[in-house]
């Protein structure tokens, strides 16, 4: 898992540090120079102070150097190891680094939205895709939420679903402003005409499709859907793509979200946006 890859890389670079230290204390016992440069007196009879029977200054530097301290050991290996864990936990674990940076700039090119049923992982890879590509990342349903004050599920209950559909277009609106990034998207974004034309025209869409399985596993770990509330999760996943598949199949990007870590499918998405801006500056 991520949390054990990052645990075992930490122990090997905390063992370094130890040894490191050790050697040093080594070092000093046997009267060698410091890390400071200065000479070290080699070791002999203990001396101590009558008055406060503490060791006698001239003993105090043959003293072991590898005592464990925060600020000697803990946070500089804290400061070494925190760009590998958030790298790790932008690829989920994937340790890979990528090759060819040319491709990831061609991918980069221009703003990215993805579409998809709920469940495909739009918000989840959205982020991971985006962290690869050092692009921002915005979720259209969190703006949502940000711009009205309220849950999703609220604005559904209060208002229907039409008035939901009206500010999430003006947002996603407001969010496609020509600037490379990478936009998630709510699952019904892209079946509004005027939504979709504006996806289509100036972004380059990826539809993210899974298979009833998948989402169905996904969507039960969240409880807040308000196309699902009441119901059975698989049947109206099933009624959502028969009438959203079609939509969907327009967007001039599709790439398989399949189970399991989500770094093979941004991978594919990578590849799959090098290419589209490839065709498109020929």
């Amino acid at each position: 898992s991520r949390v054990r890859q990052i645990v075992d890389w930490l122990g090997s670079q905390f063992d370094g540090a130890i040894i490191f230290d050790e050697s040093h204390a080594m070092q000093n016992a046997g009267g060698g120079k410091s890390d400071r440069g200065a000479s070290c007196p080699a070791p002999g009879p203990a001396r101590t102070s009558p008055a406060t029977k503490r060791p006698h200054p001239a003993h105090r530097a043959a003293r072991p150097a590898h005592r464990w301290t925060p600020r000697r050991t803990f946070f500089p290996l804290l400061a070494r190891s925190m760009p590998a864990c958030i790298a790790m936990e932008a690829m989920d674990g994937d340790t890979k680094i990528p090759g060819n940076r040319n491709e990831l700039a061609l991918a980069a090119l221009r703003p990215i939205t993805l579409i998809g049923l709920m469940g495909a992982g739009k918000s989840s890879i959205g982020k991971r895709l985006a962290a690869r590509l050092n692009l921002p990342f915005v979720d259209a349903d969190d703006e949502i939420e940000t711009a009205a004050g309220l849950k999703i599920s609220e604005i559904f209950e209060r208002f229907g679903e039409s008035h939901f559909r009206d500010g999430e277009r003006r947002v996603i609106a407001r969010l496609i402003d020509g600037q490379p990034k990478v936009i998630a998207t709510g699952g019904g974004a892209f079946m509004a005409e005027e939504t979709r034309t504006l996806i289509l025209a100036r972004t380059l869409a990826v539809w993210l499709d899974a298979d009833i399985a998948t989402l169905v596993d996904r969507v039960r770990r969240r409880g807040s859907r308000p196309l699902l509330k009441g119901r059975d999760p698989a049947n109206v996943l099933k009624e959502l793509m028969a009438i959203r598949g079609p939509v969907y199949a327009l967007a001039p990007i599709r790439v398989a979200s399949k189970p399991g870590p989500h770094h093979e499918t941004v991978e594919a998405i990578i590849a799959a946006l090098a290419d589209a801006n490839r065709e498109e500056a020929r």
